[in-house]
């Protein structure tokens, strides 16, 4: 019995000291990559303002090829909306908020139900006729106490990949 209680305490103060850590970190974040494709500049835009292309190099969609996924309006257009529920990777929503033609797409995405949106966007900058930097970011906020992800998780990571991904994709076509 005296083991129990020990262990009981042990585990409270493990879940007061994690939770102390919590509040103690921020809970913005920011995360992205950038990557060069050996593609015109316009090619490369017209295939990342297209939201269901996505699914076709983003990390997550890879981690879980079973998404269910919903689309509303016409891809490419503000107002596009992308929908996905995951077992693997989470549930969401993204919207297409602003689109500078040839250069940017602004994006919006909600977490597992959140009512707080993430501002995400892909840019795209001619370096010549042949090549263009792509831009991949996020900024965000993280509720407590689930921003204690932030140590164990780097979602760079998942940006790098989408974008080799990416590269991959276009530079085959």
């Amino acid at each position: 019995m005296k083991f129990l209680k020990y262990l009981l305490f042990i585990v409270l103060g493990l879940v007061v000291i994690v939770l102390i850590v919590a509040a103690i970190l921020p809970k913005d974040f920011h995360a992205g990559s950038e990557i060069v494709i050996k593609k015109p500049n316009q090619e490369v835009y017209d295939y990342v303002k297209l939201i269901r292309n996505q699914g076709n190099y983003d990390n997550w969609s890879r981690q879980d090829p079973n998404i269910e996924r919903h689309y509303e309006g016409e891809d490419g257009t503000v107002g596009f909306t992308y929908t996905w529920k995951s077992k693997k990777v989470g549930d969401g929503k993204q919207v297409l908020t602003k689109l500078d033609e040839g250069k940017r797409v602004d994006m919006d995405l909600f977490f597992n139900g959140t009512g707080d949106a993430n501002k995400s966007f892909m840019s795209t900058t001619p370096i010549d006729s042949t090549s263009t930097k792509v831009i991949w970011e996020i900024d965000g906020k993280m509720p407590y106490p689930f921003n204690i992800m932030s140590l164990f998780f780097d979602m760079n990571k998942d940006f790098d990949a989408g974008l080799s991904n990416l590269k991959e994709i276009l530079e085959k076509q």
